[in-house]
């Protein structure tokens, strides 16, 4: 907990009304009211002003805690035997720019993503400012047989990223969102995308993230046989050399040996 505490940043009320103020100001709403989200985020402070507007708010300590996190992600690619694919920000407003950039390129192939507005500094803060959804579940949030029926999509969605050289860098349960899209059917969307380099690595990644999501949920086989719905043996098998990383990460707990063992059916 004391390390939870030092690692999680805080910003001032009256910094988070300034940044209120300057969002409805830019973007328009009937007054500078917000509320914060309840949420374990260590790199932003995430607001609902005007109950309009989703803002992540990124302070100093933010990017600091980002460059920790990085390292250490680095470490863990080192240790599944490739090179370090993940990159730090210099700045909070390079975090922001960051997010703006990947979501408004996941949209542009036509994912679901919350619509991103725009990123700006204000007073050494990062501020991103994206579309609010009023109503959604995470994927962790989900009973298992709807989990089971989503998964599929969740494959099929990620591989279109892939094909476009994109990956997402920090796939987790409470990165998927269920939310009606504007046709009012629900959908699956995706947030919080980060910055990676070397993409063929970073995309054996995601799919191992994909893996370790969705293996406790409705088991190893099933999660394996979704995915091959949409890659084939070969991206599967570069997926399990990053299990046992995945694995190490807080927010993922699952039996990589499982998964592995359903990956080596398939292949063989």
């Amino acid at each position: 907990m004391p390390l939870r505490r030092l690692l999680r940043a805080s910003v001032p009320d009256e910094a988070l009304l300034e940044v209120a103020e300057e969002v409805v100001g830019r973007y328009g709403g009937d007054g500078a009211k917000f509320h914060r989200l309840e949420a374990d985020n260590w790199l932003s402070i995430p607001l609902v002003v005007d109950d309009q507007w989703f803002v992540k708010v990124i302070g100093q300590q933010h990017s600091l805690v980002h460059g920790v996190l990085t390292t250490g992600r680095n470490i863990g690619a080192f240790s599944s035997g490739t090179e370090g694919f993940f990159e730090h920000f210099s700045t909070p407003v390079e975090m922001a720019e960051h997010e703006l950039a990947a979501t408004r390129s996941m949209r542009d192939l036509g994912l679901n993503v919350p619509e991103p507005r725009a990123a700006f500094e204000h007073d050494s803060l990062g501020v991103l400012v994206m579309e609010y959804l009023p109503a959604f579940r995470t994927l962790e949030d989900l009973p298992d047989d709807e989990i089971a029926a989503w998964a599929p999509t969740l494959f099929e969605h990620l591989a279109r990223m892939h094909d476009a050289q994109l990956a997402h860098g920090d796939l987790r349960a409470e990165n998927v969102l269920v939310a009606r899209a504007d046709d009012g059917e629900p959908a699956l969307y995706f947030i919080d995308a980060t910055r990676v380099q070397a993409i063929e690595d970073a995309k054996a990644y995601d799919l191992a993230c994909a893996l370790g999501a969705l293996a406790p949920r409705i088991d190893a086989r099933p999660a394996v046989d979704a995915a091959l719905s949409q890659y084939s043996t070969e991206s599967l098998l570069a997926a399990r050399e990053f299990l046992d990383f995945v694995n190490l990460r807080p927010d993922h707990q699952f039996e990589a040996a499982a998964v592995k063992g359903e990956i080596e059916r398939a292949a063989v």
